[in-house]
């Protein structure tokens, strides 16, 4: 590159908008053939010639896509749970004493829980954090993710648990399961937002480039859109798949209602997802390199343990 920035001056850091974004001139690891486009080889066009901070913006952009990818598959568990866990409740014991309790008021177990997890880690876990990493935010963004894909990928395997104690207390006759027994995997939903909704907002705002910011936001909301199709059709395969081996005609979750269905199976297939999603996540989120360094000077970690 130093070679061609001395045939080439278009290639010189120079040309990037320092002003604007500084670490736009800083030349991205990876991706050196791009760097072709910088080459102005006297023809005239928009799509003859590209500018240093414009290859590097794409760079950029491009190191982004395996995290959000990764991130798409270990997203799936999220929303399948909660479209399956309100039709859950409406078999459960919905009373509360003698209050009725609707299945579909459940979403307020993780909404308060956000709210309490959001304000205790910003005042107390973070401060502590910084002290001991250095990082600005305590951990660094891709690990606040991983810790919410790990909970995503553990509350499908309670959530089958659960639905497999369910049918069987039908089975058996006995009195129907409260309906706060599925507050633990909506407890975990909270966890998982409150830390990879969130970090993966951070993330892709903070990586994205100065001028592309709503690039970044763009990535995270159609990371979380992907998630949904992708439960979507992993609902279709295994209705597709099942159908021949249950020996009933129909699929693991086409049964006339969920005691005949079989959700706690499907439960566990998404629990397999989910873990090889968070696995394959954390090898992506272990690879990609900062554009910049999410450690704070050793001054500020000073002054924040300063009373």
């Amino acid at each position: 590159l130093l070679a061609l920035q001395a045939h080439f001056p278009s290639l010189h850091p120079a040309h990037c908008n320092a002003e604007a974004d500084p670490t736009s001139c800083k030349a991205v690891d990876g991706w050196r053939f791009l760097d072709k486009a910088c080459v102005n080889t006297g023809r005239d066009g928009p799509w003859s010639f590209c500018s240093r901070a414009k290859v590097e913006e794409t760079k950029i952009v491009l190191r982004m896509l395996p995290l959000l990818f990764s991130s798409t598959v270990a997203h799936v568990p999220s929303p399948l749970l909660v479209a399956f866990t309100v039709q859950q409740g409406m078999t459960t014991n919905t009373r509360l004493g003698r209050v009725h309790v609707y299945p579909a008021m459940l979403f307020i177990i993780p909404s308060i829980f956000q709210m309490l997890m959001l304000a205790a880690y910003d005042r107390c876990l973070v401060p502590l954090l910084r002290r001991r990493t250095g990082y600005l935010g305590g951990i660094t963004h891709l690990q606040r993710v991983g810790v919410g894909f790990l909970a995503t990928s553990m509350a499908p395997a309670i959530a089958a648990v659960v639905e497999r104690k369910r049918k069987e207390t039908v089975v058996s006759g006995g009195h129907q399961m409260s309906l706060f027994w599925l507050a633990p995997q909506f407890f975990l939903i909270g966890v998982a937002d409150s830390t990879s909704f969130v970090g993966l907002l951070e993330f892709f705002n903070s990586e994205a480039p100065h001028g592309m910011k709503s690039i970044g936001v763009a990535l995270f909301w159609g990371q979380t859109g992907m998630a949904s199709l992708l439960g979507t059709l992993l609902v279709r395969l295994v209705n597709k798949v099942t159908q021949s081996s249950s020996g009933h005609g129909h699929g693991w979750l086409e049964g006339a209602n969920l005691n005949t269905s079989h959700l706690d199976l499907f439960y566990w297939v998404v629990t397999a997802v989910a873990f090889l999603g968070w696995l394959n996540y954390l090898y992506w989120a272990k690879m990609y390199k900062y554009r910049q360094d999410p450690r704070i000077a050793k001054k500020l970690v000073h002054d924040d343990s300063m009373p």
